[in-house]
């Protein structure tokens, strides 16, 4: 399964906004945005604190995507 389509399913079953999730990472919405329409692939970093703020472990999340 690709990172974004996960990500994007996650934050829906969390019943959370991209504004939402952009107040917990830090990022801005349209950043989030084109992740999850795969217009940019997320570093490490921003994969963490997405993984961090949508209360998901990033090792799971990285088994998952592999």
């Amino acid at each position: 399964m690709r990172v974004e389509i996960l990500l994007r399913e996650i934050r829906k079953e969390r019943k959370m906004t991209l504004d939402t999730l952009s107040k917990l990472t830090g990022m801005s919405k349209g950043h989030l945005s084109r992740i999850e329409r795969k217009e940019t692939e997320p570093t490490i970093t921003s994969l963490a604190r997405i993984a961090l703020a949508l209360n998901v472990d990033i090792t799971k999340l990285y088994k998952i995507i592999k």
